[in-house]
């Protein structure tokens, strides 16, 4: 079942993401546009984890009220929304860590400035 969801999201993406791999004139520019993707992916992941420790909440408070099964479940589901939001977290920090120790002080691509062109006139 798991494949017949994921194949046409990667269809999907890579019909996407094709024309913006054939506009890229460099492979600095194709990374760049990973390193978009990624930092969006990012977010959106962590976001995730904050919503689903929410819903583990709402599930744990309203169980409490109601069934023990709920309630229990609600307290896994945040359970395993801190465990992601904290690994992720981690990692992030860890990227840190290391461009701090390489003094790596910036992550945006060196792209030279096009030519610029004075439309006021002489």
């Amino acid at each position: 079942m798991a494949t017949h969801l994921m194949s046409p999201s990667v269809l999907a993406f890579l019909a996407i993401s094709f024309p913006a791999l054939a506009s890229s004139a460099t492979l600095v520019d194709t990374l760049a546009f990973f390193n978009t993707f990624l930092n969006a992916t990012i977010g959106l992941l962590i976001t995730l984890a904050i919503v689903a420790f929410f819903w583990g909440l709402i599930q744990y408070i309203f169980g409490v009220h109601g069934s023990t099964d709920a309630a229990s479940k609600g307290v896994q589901i945040m359970f395993w929304g801190v465990i992601a939001i904290f690994v992720m977290v981690s990692v992030w920090g860890i990227i840190r860590l290391l461009q701090t120790t390489f003094k790596v002080t910036s992550t945006d691509p060196i792209v030279p400035k096009g030519i610029q062109i004075n439309t006021r006139g002489f």
